[in-house]
């Protein structure tokens, strides 16, 4: 991919809001209406049918979606036509719902349901070409924040109004994603940077591989939330109506927001230790709206802490295959199967024991097996994806390893003796107050020798310049892109 600063900045940023804005109305509805969304449950209850036939199909079926998407989609103008189409499709399929049940509400929901796994897999390739790759943990943030709150716009109408006006506005997110989406570029027809990187290696696929694993995995729970804690709380609509996605929501906004110095990966410690809490909680509480807070601000503050994990390393990945789509349709489709066979699993635990605590006893089994996973995850992207905030940086290496590097950077840039002092203690996350203190000069004096420092490397933080350091640390060849 070309330097995005050869790009066209205010068209780029123009570009990135345009691909958020798209993402955010069609996902808005799909999280309210096929993907076990609250409009689907309620216009079940309205015709007074079983709702349960219809949320697994639909899950296979967007699981399908993104998974065959990467085979025929293959460059951003077929994307385009794919996304305006699919959503075109979900307006139409939508209205469907309006009429009494029969053989159609299967049919329009798997056949949309199918398009819309599609749809998101293919805006994998304006995620990638509309948003810097340092700056794409913030744009999964962005589209993930705002779906959901448009989603819980969607719900409280279902409920709170009628189905049919939850059902007529969801429409209406379609029908405004698609006037935006007719506004997304061609990559024939603009300067946004170029997809040729190849096919993914085979050494690149395993973490990629054990990536999709650890995110079935941890969405297992996720589908015995769906199955056990949702149904426990059934009685208080008037809360979970809207409250149900208010943590999650939080939990992006704050890692979305987190300075770029700081170790994420403790983070992701404490939202596994979070899941666990959560499932103890429903076993060791009652039924109240109390109890109700204290066990979904637990679980849905995980998940969203989670789901902007695996997204944004996704993002990343899209750099290794000149098709984005492949990438983001096997990662989701991670996430639709953890989901679906979470809910399979806790929907027959359930139904032959009748008791709630089997499945959270299983939960608590995954979460076990997540801890296992997480630190061999880890490991395994970070040989792969080594500026990524939430993996390791360079002040995790040894003194020893800082010290060689710092003199190979000191040698290449020219700093003064000077400069290479103050470089290495900004690699060790030393203030500049601290800096000032250990070398006896003032601030602005360390201020003036890092804006110096940053000015021979070409770089403009610290964190770009632990970036800088690690490049010179593992070198990408040609053929490990290859």
């Amino acid at each position: 991919m070309e330097d995005v600063k050869n790009q066209d900045m205010p068209t780029m940023i123009n570009y990135r809001r345009l691909s958020v804005i798209v993402f955010s109305l069609f996902f808005s509805w799909l999280l309210a209406f096929p993907f076990e969304g609250r409009i689907l449950y309620v216009l079940a209850e309205h015709h007074n049918i079983s709702v349960g036939p219809f949320v697994f199909g639909t899950l296979a079926a967007h699981f399908a979606g993104l998974l065959v998407c990467g085979f025929f989609v293959r460059n951003m103008r077929t994307a385009k036509k794919l996304m305006l189409f699919s959503i075109a499709f979900c307006i139409v399929a939508s209205s469907v719902f309006f009429g009494p049940p029969s053989f159609l509400w299967k049919l329009a929901l798997y056949a949309a349901a199918f398009l819309v796994g599609c749809c998101v897999a293919a805006w994998g390739f304006y995620f990638k070409g509309c948003t810097p790759k340092n700056e794409r943990i913030k744009t999964m943030a962005d589209g993930l924040i705002f779906s959901n709150l448009l989603m819980i716009a969607l719900n409280m109408a279902a409920i709170h109004i009628s189905p049919q006006v939850g059902l007529g506005c969801s429409m209406l997110m379609l029908a405004a994603a698609l006037l935006f989406a007719l506004r997304l570029p061609k990559e024939e027809a603009t300067e946004l940077p170029s997809f040729g990187q190849g096919e993914i290696s085979f050494g690149k696929a395993g973490p990629l591989a054990f990536l999709c694993l650890f995110i079935v995995v941890i969405t297992i729970n996720s589908g015995l939330m769906y199955q056990v804690q949702g149904p426990a709380f059934a009685h208080l609509e008037w809360l979970t109506s809207w409250y149900w996605a208010v943590p999650y929501i939080a939990a992006l906004f704050i890692m979305r927001n987190l300075p770029r110095k700081t170790n994420r990966a403790y983070i992701l410690y404490v939202a596994i230790a979070m899941i666990g809490l959560s499932f103890i909680a429903f076993l060791a509480l009652g039924r109240s709206w109390m109890d109700y807070l204290v066990v979904n601000t637990l679980m849905l503050g995980a998940c969203g802490v989670y789901d902007l994990f695996w997204w944004s390393i996704l993002g990343e990945m899209l750099e290794l295959n000149k098709n984005p789509a492949k990438i983001m349709g096997v990662g989701l489709s991670a996430n639709v199967l953890g989901v679906l066979l979470g809910g399979l699993i806790g929907n027959a635990i359930a139904s032959t024991s009748g008791q709630s605590h089997n499945p959270t006893l299983l939960a608590l089994g995954v979460v076990c097996v997540t801890l296992v996973l997480l630190p061999p995850l880890h490991k395994r992207l970070t040989t792969l994806l080594k500026n990524h905030v939430f993996l390791t940086t360079i002040t995790e290496m040894p003194a020893q390893e800082q010290t060689r590097l710092i003199c190979e950077f000191s040698i290449t840039e020219k700093l003064t003796e000077r400069e290479g002092e103050i470089a290495a203690l900004l690699i060790k996350g030393k203030t500049y107050r601290m800096i000032a203190g250990e070398l006896h000069v003032s601030e602005n004096t360390v201020k003036t020798h890092v804006k110096n420092i940053y000015s021979k490397a070409g770089v403009q933080s610290r964190t770009e310049l632990m970036n800088l350091l690690l490049d010179i640390h593992t070198p990408t060849t040609e053929s490990e892109i290859s």
